[in-house]
């Protein structure tokens, strides 16, 4: 007779470069994680550097607050173990070791700063097993909000991973700052973007072409969801593509759109809308360097890698 392992519940609180986000989820090793509750709050931290490079007191002062309701919420949900990271707007932060200090000693949260190599490969371990080992060697993209991530492998472990200063935030604040942004920001940014990129596509070209490609994230996600793919309301095992003609003719259209006009657009969110296009010329640039016509959106991304990762080092028994 199987004898019933139970599950236990985990919190992952991912401070980012766009949100500060609680997951919740009811885990054992082996079995699928299972989401319980979602806390979060847009912060934009990657928009909150000032000339110097540092958060601002008001920023950090809204950190410090955001984590500890995160931690309450956690509390009342009966999390056992909470796991705590950061990722590029702390990490390349100029005053980090003080933000970080701040946030423990007023809330008891100890972050982890996650490095830019450690984001691709928690986000690429998350991609393996939601698509199993059928996928094949994996070219895996993620857009966050100061951060673009690529992976690629056959294991659970990429044989290639790089973290590039491309993120969708990052790049609105320094190079979008008109509404509707001025054409030659945008071809300028645009030839930024692909000349960062260009100078990463033979470290993974090396291995030979992906049997599949994907991409997570909540940019790749809206993205998806304007040239067509399903609804989020349509679950998370419907398959959600998207194509590179389709970006391709929506980019200009978003280029000629003022912030406010982007967040009437199915699947785009208005605290996203701004860095939309960002994000878009981004996720162009990498899929045509690349030479990707059409990748595949997948739900799990770096939050469900951490969680993962803590549950490989549990006992199974």
């Amino acid at each position: 007779m199987r004898r019933s392992v139970p599950y236990m519940r985990l919190g992952v609180l991912d401070v980012g470069s766009n949100t500060v986000h609680l997951l919740v989820v009811d885990a054992h090793p082996g079995a699928r994680p299972l989401p319980a509750h979602s806390h979060k709050a847009d912060l934009r931290l990657a928009q909150l550097l000032d000339p110097a490079g540092a958060i601002g007191p008001d920023g950090v002062d809204r950190l410090v607050a955001t984590v500890r309701d995160a931690v309450e919420a956690a509390e009342d949900k009966g999390v056992e173990e909470v796991l705590p990271f950061a990722t590029s707007a702390v990490r390349e932060a100029s005053n980090a070791d003080e933000v970080l200090a701040r946030v423990r000693d007023e809330t008891g949260v100890d972050l982890k700063v996650l490095s830019g190599e450690e984001e691709a490969k928690l986000t690429f371990l998350a991609v393996r097993r939601w698509f199993g080992w059928s996928a094949g060697k994996l070219l895996v993209l993620d857009i966050g909000g100061g951060s673009l991530e690529i992976a690629y492998g056959i294991d659970e472990e990429p044989d290639a991973a790089v973290s590039l200063p491309l993120g969708a935030g990052r790049l609105t604040a320094a190079w979008l700052r008109q509404d509707p942004p001025d054409p030659s920001d945008v071809r300028a940014l645009r030839r930024h973007a692909r000349a960062q990129i260009a100078r990463t596509v033979g470290e993974f070209t090396r291995f030979g072409n992906p049997d599949h490609v994907v991409a997570t994230s909540k940019t790749f996600k809206q993205l998806a969801r304007l040239a067509g793919a399903a609804r989020s309301a349509e679950g998370l095992y419907v398959q959600r593509e998207l194509k590179r003609k389709s970006l391709e003719d929506w980019v200009p259209q978003l280029a000629a759109m003022t912030e406010q006009e982007r967040a009437v657009l199915p699947g785009v969110s208005e605290g996203r809308a701004g860095q939309l296009l960002a994000g878009a010329l981004v996720a162009e640039g990498a899929m045509d360097l690349f030479g990707v016509e059409t990748l595949e959106i997948c739900p799990w991304a770096l939050r469900e890698g951490v969680i993962l990762r803590r549950l490989d080092h549990l006992p199974a028994s």
